[in-house]
């Protein structure tokens, strides 16, 4: 079975309030870091807890070191997991507005934490839960803490250096999720540097998703992926975007496709151009 999951509404409606569930809203704007805290106050999933990126699912930045949105301590995310409620054998679900960034970033960091059984991504997000006709709360519920204590996989992690070093390897697949014109370098709306790591292919993470706003069926996942590994293996796949959100939007989908969890860069493209001596493409 892939480590990936999904649950639509209608299961995961019947679900609220099993002991074992832990739900966590992960909504977030890069335009607007106060949306997800403020959007989760007005109304939520009846017992989901609130997962801020840049708070909880992200670490401290240090200018010029890392990108926008490091890795947070793995002992400070146990901790917060464990007051969201999280032990060992919980089912979790996932959800964001619904492209499925944030919650994917969630899924990744579980996954790095070990919790890699029953979690899921509420297909659609909270856009299908609204047009299945299910209702959110502004109720606030403090759950049982729980006793959930991960320990971080050194191998779904790979540094800049570790990177720039695999760049001359023809076996490097290294998808980037970001849109095509930053890719190319035609804008940068976030960074001060435009482009892309040399050798990248741009794979734009809202791909997976079909017209509706849901994850594209397992096959044709598979096909949008081997289009990019072409013959190359997938064991040398790496991902990465802007800051080490989207792209796991792309390894989520990998495993929803039957691949191997392969490594992310999650300093990303934000935390690369911190160094002037790493290279820079442009163009396609």
């Amino acid at each position: 079975m892939p480590l990936a999951r999904l649950i639509n509404a209608p299961d995961l409606h019947a679900r609220l309030g099993d002991a074992d569930l832990v739900l966590l809203d992960c909504r977030f704007a890069l335009d607007d870091p106060a949306y997800g805290q403020g959007s989760y106050g007005e109304g939520h999933i009846a017992g989901a807890q609130f997962a801020d990126l840049e708070h909880d699912l992200s670490g401290p930045i240090h200018k010029g070191v890392t990108g926008r949105h490091p890795l947070p301590d793995a002992a400070e995310l146990n901790r917060k997991l464990r007051a969201w409620g999280l032990n060992n054998s919980s089912t979790v679900v996932l959800y964001d507005d619904g492209p499925g960034a944030f919650a994917a970033r969630a899924w990744w960091l579980l996954a790095w934490l070990g919790k890699r059984d029953n979690v899921f991504l509420l297909d659609g997000g909270l856009k299908a839960w609204r047009e299945a006709g299910y209702s959110l709360t502004a109720d606030q519920t403090a759950p049982t803490p729980g006793q959930f204590d991960g320990q971080p996989d050194a191998t779904l992690l790979l540094s800049a250096d570790q990177l720039q070093q695999r760049l001359d390897n023809p076996q490097l697949t290294l998808l980037d999720a970001r849109a095509l014109p930053r890719f190319r370098g035609e804008v940068e709306p976030l960074d001060p540097v435009a482009g892309h790591i040399p050798g990248a292919r741009c794979a734009v993470f809202t791909d997976n998703l079909g017209s509706d706003g849901r994850f594209l069926a397992a096959e044709a996942l598979r096909q949008r992926f081997a289009a990019h590994l072409g013959e190359r293996p997938a064991s040398e796949l790496v991902a990465y975007c802007g800051s080490g959100v989207t792209a796991c939007h792309n390894l989520f989908a990998l495993s929803l496709a039957g691949y191997p969890l392969a490594p992310l860069y999650a300093g990303s493209w934000s935390e690369w151009i911190t160094d002037p001596a790493r290279p820079v493409a442009t163009g396609d």
